[in-house]
């Protein structure tokens, strides 16, 4: 059995993000409230999402603008502890992001003990954050090295506030991603958080990628929209619907949660 599905045994996922308040260093860092406050925050964001229904949550570093391709030690630590802290909350699988540092990524999934982490790990780009080289090599073989051969690697093969330095389409991108770099699924994205993709390069994604390799809507799920993709993905990743007024970095709305999942299971 595949790594997604030992975690989706059945059916398309539904995973709601778990964002992460910005992190100590970071420009938007609430020092008052600390760590503490930080925690805190999640923990009700998590109460709201389960409560919904979702199938599982990912954890994500969302309020550190301006993101880096490089993170620092104390992203590492606080992420690793805001998510220890609140595992015990959790009766669902969950995974980590932290953008856009794949190794880091890594380094919270495995001391974490999650199962799965999102990335972008292939291609070039130019992006907000300056040019892009991410290392696919690098990041399977240090979770070989680190013995987890379980962990699933969510590979964005769109990702946002970036374009590609080259001229592969979305659909060859994914197809490459699968037979070269190993993804264990597929993810498309619009141009920034909480923009949807078109519909067709989503369908042309699902077309070009291996039957048993799943692919899903990264950005842009709404309520009011995720009928028109769950046509041509496995599932999704949604967050900035799930929020206050549909802003990406405001708490959850635990009534708009429960719409979205009740429209995606109709769907």
């Amino acid at each position: 059995m595949s790594r997604f599905r030992t975690i989706f045994p059945a059916g398309r996922p539904l995973i709601a993000m778990a964002h992460v308040p910005p992190l100590p260093g970071t420009p938007l860092y609430d020092a008052s409230g600390g760590v503490p406050a930080m925690i805190d925050a999640v923990k009700r964001d998590l109460e709201h999402l389960q409560a919904a229904g979702f199938d599982a949550v990912m954890f994500c570093n969302e309020g550190d603008r301006p993101y880096q391709l490089q993170t620092d030690q104390t992203t590492a630590a606080v992420m690793a502890r805001v998510v220890a802290e609140c595992r015990p909350q959790l009766d669902r699988p969950f995974g980590v992001d932290v953008l856009w540092d794949a190794r880091c990524a890594l380094s919270v999934a495995c001391a974490s003990d999650a199962a799965f982490m999102r990335e972008v790990v292939t291609g070039a780009w130019e992006s907000d954050m300056g040019l892009w080289q991410p290392d696919a090599a690098w990041v399977l073989r240090e979770r070989r090295r680190l013995d987890r051969g379980d962990l699933a690697v969510f590979m964005n093969i769109t990702p946002e506030f970036a374009s590609p330095i080259g001229r592969r389409s979305p659909a060859e991108a994914a197809r490459s991603a699968v037979v070269s770099s190993l993804a264990d699924a597929i993810l498309v994205s619009g141009p920034m958080a909480g923009a949807e993709p078109d519909v067709e390069t989503v369908a042309l994604v699902r077309e070009a990628t291996p039957a048993d390799v799943p692919v899903l809507l990264n950005t842009g799920a709404k309520a009011a929209t995720i009928a028109r993709y769950l046509g041509s993905c496995d599932g999704c990743i949604v967050g900035s619907d799930l929020k206050v007024d549909g802003g990406t970095w405001n708490p959850v709305d635990p009534e708009r949660a429960r719409r979205f999942v009740d429209a995606a299971r109709s769907a």
